[in-house]
């Protein structure tokens, strides 16, 4: 009893210096928010004032100012999570951010620190200098508990053996209930996991883990640290994250600003496109045909189709006299152009000068004159280029096109499909045929992005001066100009408040300055707009999905191949995605490429990793499942797809996040069910964007298809009807893999159908009452 009096003194003891302690840090965090507080205000109150230069030079510091505030925010939950005590160093505490006081003296390490390396490398049996790795476990701003790694026990002064708690850090973070946001991990990051996040920049790297491996969220503090380590070179280039779909992004997007870092552009390939967000859902057999390498060739052809000389002369009446564009004039004007190099839209300038300095020779001698002077004929040139006809022989010859011009005109022409995509079956080029009025779907952005380096760029003013914008594209800019001047409003706002100058001037009055001025704009937001920005770093998560296509679309945008690829391919669950890393990567950086492999499963309990694996065998039989670090004695269960309601009650009563993943053609009648038996449940239908993600994430039950459940964890989930999940697509049995991995906590199965092979065996839920289907 005594002894027991003694651990728990000891105990409160240094839960009070350790607090005593964190209160000075938050003490420093808090002078330092009023510091650069103070700081912006007086910024933004020198208003439009001075040259050009003073007004470029404010706004600089105010963005720099705004962005510092926000970091310093941004790391106010779990600022300081751990601390090492060092042979040589002493005590170092570790946090999201690095802290001095104002004589530079260290309070804090930046976990991205060279010098914090230790906290997630040292063992046992190779300490790194320390003796002891204390965890820091923080509810707000209050210190709850504290546990000790020993690591050099003989090094230990017998003070501190009498400091000694123990809590095991890591395992109460992953029992805890899923809140519906990636949480950063930066307290209990794994060796295995430190190396991955500290390799080196340069290149690329492949992070091969199956589910539950931690795979997202170690691209996610990689990105912080590469940031941290090479920040002048990623801060002006900047950093790219690429997601499976928008319910995932909206999953991660609070991962790294809770790590200080604000400006990393996070993007799904539908997205990739400037002022286009295509989220339609794709027919799995012409997402593969559009994703196929051979669709680069069908463009580069759907180009040149728009190029093509007619046979038969062109006959052009400009009432005074008529003059005749024949064939050896085109062919000339074609080879000029083509020979220039350059893309259709800029060749066109070569293209329409030859065709018209040879039109105005062709005058000249119907005029009664011989050879001409320069000056004449550049003065015929012009007064051909004004008339109607020769205009719309030229806009018919050589059109400016857009990306999506280009692609509408190819996918609702069956003549234009028949030469472009000739290399293509009569059943593929069907599978290509839409409609005018159809969305863009994920699938098409890569090809407009193609479409859009062999058309290159078209003069804003040349567009609306020959009216070549089609109405829909005219549309989305009317859309895009009132988003984006919402958004400025908002932005507006939030300065207003965060600076105290809400009462001193109104948001639409600083958005309205700020737009006629040029708003400062982070790195992301440029690089966002810019199909042709090339980044400093790309990251791209579930990168197994990608199609070939889209391969080419992402390795664009980062010239340098300095990369981090995630993911895992007995996850593929996309007809056009890969099969090898090796078959991914050898195209662009063969043999350039190193691969690092997660093996623990962190998220997904042994009990369910059991039937996974299962699945995973008949997948591939060489591969090999993640080892889970820890069991929860809940085994997986089967039961009636008619008890499905009252199944997700009991299931939501238990607490925590509940998906139940369902195949698509099911998902509808299932969503309804489930929302008519539990209050606030949501049906995240396929192209919902991310608000509809956000909706999801926030709902206590969620029902989905695979696509959308990607990437995402779940205290519950139950898996509706599988044998359809594996029917649904050529890649099933991959798909079912995924669904089974998603829960942290329970799972089960319900269905109708014979269930698939390697779910026989599971053990059946006593019967429920039911509410029918």
């Amino acid at each position: 009893m005594n002894n027991n009096n003694g651990l728990a003194t000891t105990r409160q003891t240094e839960l009070a210096r350790e607090q005593e302690y964190v209160a000075r840090l938050y003490e420093r965090l808090d002078t330092l928010r009023d510091r650069t507080q103070s700081q912006l205000k007086e910024v933004l109150a020198t208003g439009a004032v001075g040259t050009m230069q003073n007004r470029s030079e404010r706004d600089t510091f105010a963005g720099m100012y705004a962005s510092r505030l926000a970091r310093l925010w941004a790391v106010e939950r779990g600022l300081v999570f751990g601390r090492l005590d060092h042979v040589e160093e002493g005590r170092l505490y570790i946090g999201k951010l690095g802290l001095t006081d104002d004589e530079q003296e260290r309070l804090l390490i930046d976990w991205r620190a060279p010098v914090a390396q230790p906290f997630y490398r040292a063992t046992p049996a190779a300490p790194m200098g320390l003796t002891r790795r204390r965890h820091l476990q923080t509810k707000g701003r209050v210190v709850v508990g504290v546990d000790d790694d020993l690591l050099d026990l003989d090094a230990l002064s017998d003070d501190d053996r009498a400091t000694l708690n123990g809590e095991a850090a890591l395992l109460a973070a992953l029992d805890e209930q899923r809140t519906g946001r990636m949480r950063d991990i930066v307290a209990t990051i794994q060796a295995e996991q430190d190396r991955v996040i500290r390799s080196d920049l340069n290149g690329v790297l492949v992070v091969q883990g199956g589910p539950g491996t931690g795979k997202t969220v170690v691209a996610l503090h990689r990105a912080a640290y590469l940031l941290y380590t090479h920040r002048e070179r990623l801060e002006r280039r900047g950093v790219l994250v690429l997601g499976p779909n928008p319910t995932f992004l909206r999953y991660i997007e609070q991962v790294l600003p809770s790590l200080g870092e604000n400006d990393v552009l996070l993007s799904t390939v539908g997205e990739l496109y400037p002022g286009l967000t295509a989220t339609a859902r794709e027919r799995p057999e012409a997402a593969a045909v559009k994703g196929d390498l051979r669709m680069a060739e069908v463009i580069a052809r759907a180009v040149r189709d728009r190029q093509r000389v007619p046979r038969k002369p062109i006959e052009l009446d400009l009432g005074r006299h008529a003059l005749t564009v024949d064939r050896a004039m085109l062919d000339a004007a074609r080879n000029k152009a083509t020979r220039s190099r350059r893309p259709h839209n800029q060749a066109r300038a070569v293209f329409v000068r030859s065709l018209l300095n040879a039109l105005a020779r062709q005058a000249a001698r119907k005029l009664g004159k011989g050879l001409i002077e320069e000056d004449e004929l550049a003065d015929l040139r012009e007064e051909l280029r004004t008339e109607p006809a020769v205009k719309s022989a030229l806009n018919r010859l050589w059109p400016y096109l857009t990306p999506q011009r280009l692609l509408l005109g190819l996918y609702g022409s069956p003549e234009r499909l028949g030469y472009a995509a000739a290399a293509l079956s009569p059943e593929e080029r069907a599978l290509l045929r839409r409609d005018g009025g159809a969305p863009w779907t994920e699938s098409d952005v890569p090809l407009l992005d193609e479409a859009a380096e062999l058309l290159g760029e078209i003069d804003e003013q040349v567009l609306r001066a020959t009216a070549l914008q089609a109405e829909e594209e005219l549309a989305a800019a009317r859309r895009a100009e009132e988003h984006e001047r919402e958004a400025e409003l908002a932005y507006a706002r939030e300065v207003l408040e965060l600076t105290g100058l809400s009462d001193v001037m109104e948001a639409e009055r600083l958005a309205e300055r700020q737009r006629g001025e040029g708003p400062y704009l982070t790195t992301a937001e440029r690089a966002a707009a810019d199909r042709a920005w090339a980044y400093g770093h790309v990251i791209v998560d579930e990168a197994q999905e990608l199609s070939p296509m889209a391969w080419r679309a992402v390795m664009r945008r980062v010239p340098t191949r300095s990369m981090t690829i995630v993911g895992d391919v007995a996850q593929t669950g996309s007809a056009a995605g890969a099969r090898s890393w090796g078959g991914v990567l050898d195209p662009y950086v063969a043999g350039r490429w190193r691969q690092e492999r997660l093996t623990v499963n962190y998220r997904t309990p042994v009990e369910l990793m059991e039937v996974a694996a299962r699945v995973l065998a008949a997948i591939d039989p060489s591969l090999e499942p993640p080892a889970s670090v820890r069991e929860t004695g809940a085994r997986p269960w089967v039961a009636p797809l008619a008890e499905l309601p009252e199944l997700v009650k009991a299931e939501a009563a238990e607490g925590g996040k509940v998906a139940v993943v369902a195949p698509d053609a099911l998902l509808a009648g299932i969503g309804e069910a489930v929302c008519r038996a539990v209050d606030g449940a949501v049906v995240v239908a396929p192209g919902s964007g991310r608000s509809g993600g956000a909706v999801a994430l926030d709902a206590p039950v969620a029902v989905m298809g695979v696509a959308e459940a990607k990437g995402l964890e779940f205290d519950s989930v139950i898996v509706a009807e599988p044998g359809r999940v594996v029917a649904q697509s050529p890649r099933g049995l991959n798909d079912l893999y995924v669904a089974l991995t998603r829960a942290t906590r329970r799972l089960g199965v319900v269905h109708e159908e014979p269930l698939p092979e390697p779910l026989a065996g599971l053990e059946a839920r006593g019967n429920l009452p039911t509410n029918g289907l």
